[in-house]
């Protein structure tokens, strides 16, 4: 060979072993597609996977977790991150929980963008030395943290609300929910230290709109309550921050109508997001009055209100021609009046109108046709329990939403039938969440995207053509009651069927390639036949199978080698799921974090060995009323997954389901 030769060929070979790394923007890019904790994990393949992993954008991550003796050195792991926000469960005033708070402000005090204290009973010691150190915080969410307000002199000294206006002077979201002692004395010292908020949540709050029941006289008769918190003092806060707030919750309080006005009315204030949920005492009047004086609210919640009718959706409608979502959930008074002209509001992009139980859905395709086909953009519709939805009603809204719907939930419409689903698949490709829960109708064919051909055999005494009584005849006797609608089983698809659905070009659930999550639970005519064909999906988190009696282990181990992005599985009320199900599953579960197995009488003690083994970030585990499930194993179970937040374990081992009296 010549040595020119020799020369290229070792020039070569150095270009072989000497790619060049990929661009940290092109790594930091491919991140980004990719969950926390898969991020975590890509982050320790190289050097420069690592260093990717630790760009900005990648850094607010919500770390939750217990107070314990082991938090300690999570606490100070974290330090090395640039800016974090933290759920801590379970503090009391024990020393414990005081060396973690003081290990949190020394560790991470500029670093912490949220901090939340769930299911804790803090003492005002132990917090009122941790604020002072949290010098970015954004959000504060102390909900139902009583202990702190009980005794009324939460920031009574004036050095210490110096110190805690000094490091709360950012603060934009403060979460007050469900505290039943807070006063005026108590909000006025907590909010004098947050000048900047936009964000106020009060909601389930005890607040006297209208009289002071421990003075006896109206509100505001008398100066700031060291008992509760009052409207006047409401009014107060609101005209004080008028500039920075833009949403306030007010859900679960006794809100009159007239208050309703006098928020609203306050000079300058400019509402982005109102939550009234479950404030019963609105009226119609009410809203209108809200519409007419926060003309530019963009999200609005008036769930559960149940004196509303639709002369509120009206209001709404005509008034609030930036609006972007809107829950009228529960709110059983309204009707179809009024949602054509909602719905061609071109802003507007999710509609809760569940448990409206006089909803059939015209109004609303006639609003989606009323509208420019341009500008109807709605992302999110949820019409659970609206029983007088029907497929005509479906199928016309996938059509005119094609382009737009994410999310649809149909869960408990019980007229909803196989053209449905197929008008879904057909239409709504871009779907990312859907929801069939309870739709009793629904069957494989739906699924499969094929039609039923051929008709249930018939039973026994269906040849008799004599005459036909009602259900009520059958309690004497005399007569079978004929079987209901949702009684009868389809015809079952075959292998041939199988073969056809193959090679078909319609539609089928197959066609929903970008779904998040789906729920099919309580379809009680799914089985393995269209379970184990359709759900493929590999970006699906959460998938609920609960209560199909006709499934088994087949398609249980279909769904994990097919989605193996599941963080959440529910297989409740499955008598056909099994050991050796979950043995075939579990290799692939590496992500899941809550499983639902009550009711499961063939799961086993090795199941949750299996569990144990492959299944190590679990957070959530139902196996209530598993009787072959030992209580020694599940204690071990709970000793070695260190995430394990959640178990339900009731009934298990046989235990007898009636409780001793």
């Amino acid at each position: 060979m010549k040595p020119e030769e020799d020369e290229m060929e070792d020039s070569d070979g150095e270009d072989l072993m000497e790619t060049p790394e990929l661009p940290l923007e092109i790594i930091v890019y491919i991140l980004s597609f990719l969950h926390a904790s898969d991020r975590k994990e890509a982050s320790l393949v190289c050097r420069s996977w690592y260093d990717a992993s630790q760009d900005l954008r990648f850094q607010n991550v919500t770390f939750c977790f217990p107070a314990s003796a082991s938090s300690l050195e999570l606490v100070r792991g974290l330090g090395r991150k640039s800016r974090c926000s933290l759920i801590i469960s379970q503090l009391d005033g024990f020393s414990i929980s005081r060396s973690l708070l003081l290990e949190v402000g020394r560790s991470l005090g500029s670093k912490v963008d949220s901090l939340a204290l769930p299911g804790s009973s803090i003492t005002e010691a132990s917090l009122l030395a941790l604020l002072p150190c949290l010098t970015s915080l954004r959000r504060l969410d102390l909900r139902g943290l009583d202990s702190l307000f009980m005794s009324g002199a939460f920031l009574s000294r004036e050095e210490h609300r110096h110190q805690v206006r000094s490091a709360l002077c950012g603060l934009e979201d403060l979460d007050l929910s469900g505290l039943r002692y807070l006063s005026d004395l108590a909000f006025n010292r907590l909010t004098g230290c947050t000048p900047s908020l936009r964000r106020l949540s009060l909601a389930g709050c005890h607040i006297a709109f209208e009289f002071d029941p421990y003075r006896g006289c109206p509100v505001g008769a008398v100066q700031d309550s060291s008992a509760l918190l009052s409207l006047r003092n409401l009014r107060k806060l609101l005209t004080e921050q008028k500039s920075t707030l833009v949403a306030l919750d007010l859900s679960r309080t006794s809100i009159t109508p007239e208050s309703l006005r006098c928020i609203a009315q306050v000079p300058g204030l400019v509402l982005n997001e109102l939550h009234l949920h479950s404030c019963k005492e609105l009226t119609d009047y009410s809203v209108e009055v809200l519409v007419k004086h926060q003309p530019g609210l963009l999200k609005l919640d008036i769930s559960s209100c149940t004196e509303l009718t639709s002369r509120s959706v009206e209001a709404i409608a005509q008034g609030l021609k930036s609006l972007t979502d809107l829950s009228l959930s529960r709110d059983w008074r309204i009707t179809e009046k009024g949602l054509a002209e909602l719905l061609s509001l071109p802003s507007l992009r999710t509609l809760d109108l569940s448990e409206c139980l006089h909803i059939n859905g015209t109004e609303i395709v006639k609003g989606l046709k009323g509208s420019n086909a341009a500008t109807a953009k709605l992302e999110a519709l949820s019409l659970r329990s609206c029983s007088y939805i029907r497929d005509l009603a479906v199928f016309s809204l996938t059509q005119l939403l094609g382009d737009s719907l994410r999310e649809l939930d149909l869960t408990s419409c019980d007229n909803v039938t196989d053209l449905s689903v197929r008008a879904v698949a057909t239409y709504l490709q871009k779907l990312v969440v859907l929801r069939l829960g309870w739709c009793k109708e629904v069957t494989d064919w739906g699924l499969l995207g094929m039609v039923q051909t051929a008709k249930c055999e018939l039973d026994e005494d269906a040849a008799d053509e004599g005459p036909r009584f009602t259900r009520t005849f059958g309690n004497m006797g005399f007569f079978k009651p004929p079987r209901m609608p949702f009684e009868d089983r389809p015809k079952l698809v075959t292998q041939n069927d199988l073969e056809q659905f193959k090679h078909q070009s319609g539609a089928s659930l197959l066609a929903l390639n970008r779904l998040q999550e789906l729920d099919l639970s309580a379809c009680s005519k799914l089985t393995d036949s269209s379970i184990i064909q359709v759900v493929h999906y590999p970006d699906l988190h959460r998938l609920s199978l609960s209560m199909l009696p006709d499934i088994t282990d087949a398609s249980l181990a279909s769904v994990a080698w097919r989605c193996r992005s599941l963080t959440s599985l529910a297989l409740s009320h499955c008598p056909g799921i099994s050991d050796r199900g979950l043995a075939q599953a579990a290799p692939y579960l590496h992500r899941l974090q809550h499983l639902y197995l009550s009711c499961c009488t063939n799961i086993t003690d090795r199941s949750l060995f299996l569990l144990l083994e492959h299944c190590k970030r679990l957070r959530t585990l139902d196996i209530s009323r598993c009787k072959n499930i030992s209580s020694t194993t599940v204690e071990l179970l709970q000793s070695q997954l260190p995430f394990l937040e959640n178990i339900q374990s009731r009934f298990i081992g046989g235990a007898d389901l009636i409780p001793a009296l």
